[in-house]
């Protein structure tokens, strides 16, 4: 062991077993662990209530095991991540940072920021792979390519190899010594926590049990109780019937790797065992650890994923920003049963199964014309296991903005959607209680139902139960003009223009004013990630300047020849058709390796990412009033409308 002293610099990787930063720094001498809560930095992506909830009790628990280890986790709540780094290597005369890799837009100009910087005062930064199977940088089609559909790059992942061992825990660490001075704070100084929100969060703790160890309880229960029936039992939409580890890799409380593992290692069993069932629960649920692969090499190659679409034709959608259907679809008024028990669901514990997830989504972009980005920013504000990337990949799945996305034109109907996954109506029942007398055959589509029923369950649909907000037949038209409007406006831009290298490249909803998101705009002028303390109830996205841009690349031929009458359709095949006119990062890659010489035997990976400005104001955005939870619905409803708090909080 070498004398060196590191800063182990934790982020979303809140565990002591495989963490790779954590193992190299403890190889190399002493450590000096420390988590850095900077709420300015986080800026429009200010974790919820019960993210920010979880955050705090995972802290907790790890702070106990590096104590354990020998070692205390310092905990630090700055304006500057970057000034509290320099502050701690000051302190400990340390030589060397290690942090594990995050991927999301935020956390990349922000790595990309610090790293210059240290690099400036000869502090070296090792960054290492503690959230994938696969680093994004090393999955390319056969030209050099990013792949933009899931089965494409899915199929690579599983055809290469993979490091099968994870790393043990340190037996012990030896901290730091500490000459200087750092600002440390106790968990509560963090602020992750109000009082206001300490009654609702209270429980939050009666189902929830944050923390690396109750991770890996989570993990075995399920691989030796659910695993098996998952490919059956997995869109029972009442039950605990999914894995229920998202939050735990969120947060990084176990290592997405031990779980392929230790799924992998029972699919060669029940192999062994012809077990046909077990086999393909593991193929399916292996796949789901692949979307959320997918969705962080998503957002690293398309930088801009969570502010535009995937697919050029989408930013010609003509999004519906009605602050007041966006208001009635996250409280749970829609008169749609399945629908608002899932948006209350959300409200009232942060949590929706992935089924209630998909139709709720899909009811805000496709019968109320809902920008994406709102629902997006909405579930990044509530879901226990918000997850930026996940979210990003999954709203722009819904909302058809993606090569293999679910078809634009295709609108479920929650009345069908509910007969299929809650065929007893028990979860409506649950979270409807107004509803919990209605017949079975009547209980997600109450508007059918004879008066005599209406009145025997106790039922007067417009007060105390909602009308449906739209009829079904008129929201598939609806949904049919604005893609027909598409199609126009689309057609109308290539006309226009024959040269679009020099289009500037703008979303329908760059007119909705509200509050400002990161934006990546395909011109020779920059961008920043501008922050505002505005009411969240409707994001928005705003223009601002100032910004490093990914270069452009001709459109494929084939582009330019995209049949009108086929919008989605013909965006199916794997590759680059339908995307963006950016290139992606993996190519401006490809293209650097093209050009170096022959002589170069080693290369540096490296990316471009856009700049970001500080907030105007700094304060952080303010939580959802689920801390309300203890009233009655049309007592939160009535007080929503009475007040002026903020009122948003995941996928």
């Amino acid at each position: 062991m070498s004398s060196g002293k590191t800063i182990v610099w934790f982020r979303r990787d809140l565990r002591i077993e495989d963490n790779p930063a954590l193992a190299a720094a403890a190889r190399d001498g002493s450590v000096f662990p420390v988590y850095i809560w900077c709420p300015e930095e986080e800026g429009q992506f200010y974790p919820g209530r019960v993210s920010r909830w979880w955050l705090k009790q995972s802290l907790s628990h790890l702070e106990q095991s590096l104590k354990s280890l020998g070692a205390e986790l310092v905990m630090i709540k700055t304006q500057s991540t970057l000034s509290a780094l320099l502050d701690c290597i000051k302190a400990t005369e340390a030589t060397k940072v290690v942090v594990n890799r995050l991927y999301d837009p935020v956390s990349l100009v922000r790595d990309h920021s610090i790293e210059e910087k240290l690099a400036e005062v000869g502090i070296s930064v090792q960054s290492y792979n503690g959230d994938l199977l696969y680093e994004p940088w090393e999955i390319y089609d056969d030209e050099g390519r990013a792949f933009s559909t899931f089965d494409a790059y899915w199929d690579k992942c599983l055809n290469m190899q993979m490091e099968p061992v994870s790393l043990l825990p340190p037996w012990r660490l030896m901290p730091a010594a500490v000459t200087g001075t750092v600002e440390r704070c106790t968990i509560e100084g963090l602020g992750l926590e109000n009082e206001l929100e300490k009654s609702s969060n209270a429980l939050l703790g009666r189902g929830c049990s944050p923390g690396w160890s109750n991770a890996d309880k989570a993990l075995t229960e399920f691989v030796e109780q659910n695993l098996f029936d998952y490919s059956k039992s997995r869109f029972k939409v009442g039950a605990s019937s999914t894995s229920l580890l998202s939050p735990y890799l969120h947060f990084g409380e176990i290592s997405v790797r031990k779980v392929f593992r230790c799924v992998r290692m029972k699919q060669i069993l029940w192999r062994r065992e012809w077990k046909s069932q077990g086999e393909e629960s593991v193929n399916l649920f292996l796949k789901a650890i692949g979307l959320r692969e997918y969705s962080r090499y998503l957002c690293f190659n398309y930088p801009f994923t969570h502010e535009r679409s995937l697919l050029r034709n989408m930013k010609y959608f003509p999004w519906n920003a009605d602050a007041n259907h966006f208001k009635v679809w996250r409280q749970g008024r829609t008169g749609y049963p399945l629908v608002d028990a899932g948006m209350r669901e959300l409200w009232a514990t942060g949590w929706i199964h992935n089924r209630i997830r998909v139709i709720v989504s899909s009811f805000a972009v496709k019968f109320l014309l809902l920008p994406w980005k709102w629902g997006m920013k909405y579930f990044w504000d509530t879901l226990l296991d918000a997850d930026l990337e996940c979210d990003i990949l999954g709203w722009q799945y819904i909302s058809g903005s993606l090569p293999d996305g679910q078809e634009l034109e295709q609108l479920d109907c929650p009345q069908i959607q509910g007969s299929k996954f809650d065929s007893e109506g028990e979860y409506v029942r649950q979270w409807l209680p107004e509803l919990a007398r209605m017949p079975i055959e009547w209980i997600h589509h109450p508007w059918d139902a004879p008066l005599t029923v209406l009145k025997a369950a106790g039922v007067e649909l417009g007060l105390n139960y909602p009308k449906p907000i739209i009829d079904i037949d008129k929201a598939r038209e609806h949904l049919r003009k604005a893609i027909f409007k598409m199609w126009e406006m689309e057609a109308a831009a290539k006309s226009a223009t024959s040269d679009q290298m020099n289009e500037d490249v703008f979303d329908n909803s760059d007119s909705i004013k509200t509050s400002a998101i990161l934006k990546v705009i395909p011109k020779e002028k920059s961008s920043c990630l501008t922050y505002s303390s505005n009411d969240q109830r409707v994001p928005s996205f705003q223009n601002c300047n100032n910004g490093l841009l990914p270069r452009k690349r001709p459109l494929p031929v084939d582009e330019e020849k995209l049949h009108m009458d086929k919008p989605n359709k013909q965006n199916k095949e794997a590759g680059t058709s339908g995307r963006e006119d950016l290139c992606s990062t993996a190519e401006s890659l490809a293209s650097k390796r093209q050009k170096s010489t022959s002589s170069t035997s080693t290369s540096i990976i490296s990316f471009t990412v856009p700049q970001y400005c500080s907030s105007s104001d700094g304060r952080p955005f303010q939580d959802h009033e689920s801390s309300n939870l203890n009233l009655t619905w049309h007592e939160k409803i009535d007080l929503e409308q009475t007040s002026n708090k903020n009122a948003l909080q995941e996928f």
